[in-house]
């Protein structure tokens, strides 16, 4: 047993720091590309070859060498059937990875995600629909998602609005927001107990401040009875916000930085290319 543990030992004092870094991007490429192709054709033709190597591992297990013979001489030309496969996804990655790169902008995602919930809550806010839409930080929400409908859908303003309208099923409650994804909608959360709210603040208030007490979430709220849009954190409320209080507030609650020199210069860059195709 002592010389299983030395053995251990012995591999773990071998490993490299170059070797943990290797292991990192191999492994976050392979993240990314299953990522990509989750949802496309090319995923259910990956599904495909996984069963294909599947039958060979099991053909060279069982030792068929007809069956053997015949998937040796398949690999020959496997890489050129995969190029030929994988032509859509390959060109439509390559494209994307030209436009942003193969780690999209986090900073740039989440403030895309703000406009557009800031855009939607102002639409709402005109036309005095209440609504509850809650940023979850670094506290999992989870426990407060029991009997949501799940919706893990991009964020957008048509979206937002469409879940609110009074004559939608799924305008009651709260939408959870989560890695700039709409991801949960009609979420009933707990309600604040503080006696010190005042009373003209409705149930959609209450739910907002009360998650926020709870854990770091951040609640925006859209009053149906005064049209006034407000935040919720850590147990206060900030009321009547205009739209480029709210932003800032957003912005700096969660962590979004402004867009910098490069990426105003990249978006000119882009324009001009897409000026030149479209010529």
């Amino acid at each position: 047993m002592f010389e299983n543990f030395q053995w251990i030992l012995d591999v773990i004092q071998s490993i490299r720091w170059n070797d943990i870094l290797d292991i990192l991007i191999v492994s976050t490429i392979i993240y990314y590309l299953l990522k990509f192709l989750i949802g496309t054709r090319g995923w259910q033709i990956l599904i495909g070859i996984f069963l294909i190597l599947s039958v060979w591992l099991l053909a060279r297990v069982l030792e068929l060498r007809t069956v053997q013979w015949i998937f040796d001489n398949l690999w020959s030309v496997g890489i050129f059937l995969i190029i030929v496969l994988f032509q859509p996804e390959l060109r439509r990655g390559l494209a994307k990875l030209g436009e942003t790169g193969i780690f999209r902008n986090l900073f740039l995602s989440r403030k895309k995600a703000v406009d557009e919930v800031i855009r939607a809550a102002t639409f709402l806010a005109e036309r005095k629909i209440g609504a509850l839409i809650v940023f979850e930080r670094t506290i999992d929400l989870d426990n407060y998602t029991e009997g949501c409908v799940k919706i893990n859908a991009d964020i957008s303003i048509e979206l937002l609005i469409s879940i609110f309208l009074p004559q939608s099923p799924l305008h009651d409650g709260a939408v959870i927001i989560r890695d700039q994804k709409i991801a949960m909608a009609r979420c009933f959360l707990p309600l604040t107990i503080n006696p010190n709210i005042p009373k003209n603040i409705g149930t959609r208030h209450r739910a907002g401040i009360g998650i926020s007490e709870e854990t770091d979430a951040v609640a925006l709220i859209v009053s149906e009875e005064r049209g006034e849009i407000s935040l919720a954190v850590d147990g206060k409320l900030y009321r009547n916000l205009d739209s480029l209080t709210l932003k800032k507030k957003l912005m700096e609650l969660l962590e979004v930085k402004p867009t910098t020199k490069y990426e105003k210069l990249r978006k000119k860059i882009n324009k001009f290319f897409e000026k030149l195709k479209s010529e």
